[in-house]
């Protein structure tokens, strides 16, 4: 006889509580945002991802409008090039009509990136080359870690010690108003330094443990084959502590875009920084700030999706060892 299902282990009825639970706890905060006399501007939050920006070209001076070798001008006392001209724009002249100084000649409408998108392009580009730079910092701190010389230890020891030790807030505020100065650094550049310098130091000890949990056997294995230290832990030690460090390598990852809208105390321009624009221009919090965490959101899961991705490769390859 088959063994009856609890309800509480029932994945349909599981899925609708769920659904019912995040409803009524969008509808708590709608109804608290209704109780503040709060107005919804939800038509403005397109724009601020694209919009359409109109170029127009006035007449300088009086005269007519010719066009001579795929360039236009207006000849009158003297012949005056129009510049940036050209077939591209709808015309509110044709050529051999008079014009007169001031009069819009030619329009042209052209879809422009709003900043929540130039926002979120430079949080992309920090958080790529800063878990670039994290990574390289990880390795290299981790095996100096391991290292058998004592001063290279005590370096990677001191460096995890205060980096973990002190909030990145902090660090990004240290880094950017006295080592950015001195080395008259971008703002740009001082971010992802601070960045990468401050997950590195916990990508340090995540390596050092992953590695530290590969059999020594495997090196005592290769020096018996010849293979130098270099070559072992590039091509037999490294890549299996990637594999079964990768689950946190991911989450790392993921904190590290998250905590990229620090540097946003630090005037660059990236989806945080956007979004406290478009707030102190439009008195709009709720909207802009759902779709600013929306963003992130994104960003998130898909990283999670693909370190799930590779998790299952891996294993299909032979698991995580």
């Amino acid at each position: 006889m088959a063994k009856k299902q609890a309800l509480s282990q029932n994945k349909t009825l599981g899925h609708f509580i769920a659904l019912v639970f995040f409803i009524a706890v969008g509808y708590f905060f709608y109804a608290a945002a209704a109780n503040m006399n709060y107005v919804w501007k939800w038509n403005s939050v397109p724009k601020y991802f694209a919009y359409e920006e109109t170029t127009s070209i006035e007449a300088l001076v009086d005269g007519k409008l010719v066009l001579e070798n795929d360039k236009y001008f207006i000849q009158g006392d003297e012949k005056v090039e129009i510049e940036n001209l050209n077939s591209s724009f709808s015309f509110d002249y044709e050529v051999g009509e008079d014009v007169y100084e001031g009069d819009i000649i030619a329009t042209k409408a052209e879809m422009r990136a709003g900043p929540v998108l130039s926002g979120l392009w430079v949080t992309l580009k920090i958080s790529f080359f800063a878990m670039i730079l994290t990574i390289i910092i990880g390795i290299v701190v981790a095996l100096m870690k391991l290292s058998s010389m004592v001063f290279l230890r005590d370096i990677a020891t001191v460096y995890i010690t205060i980096v973990r030790g002190t909030p990145l807030l902090v660090q990004i505020f240290l880094f950017y108003f006295i080592v950015a100065n001195i080395f008259e650094l971008e703002r740009f550049v001082a971010g992802i330094l601070s960045l990468g310098i401050f997950f590195g130091a916990y990508m340090a000890e995540i390596l050092r443990g992953a590695i530290q949990s590969i059999d020594k056997g495997q090196l005592e294995a290769a020096k018996s084959l010849g293979i130098s230290n270099f070559q072992a832990m590039r091509h037999i030690i490294l890549p299996q502590a990637f594999k079964r460090a990768l689950p946190t390598l991911v989450g790392e990852t993921i904190a590290l875009v998250k905590d990229s809208s620090l540097v946003s105390v630090i005037s660059i321009t990236d989806l945080t920084k956007v979004g406290k624009e478009i707030v102190a221009n439009t008195f709009s919090p709720f909207e802009t700030w759902i779709v600013i965490a929306l963003l992130y959101l994104c960003i998130t899961s898909i990283l999670s999706y693909i370190g799930h991705i590779l998790e299952k490769r891996m294993a299909a390859k032979g698991g995580m060892s």
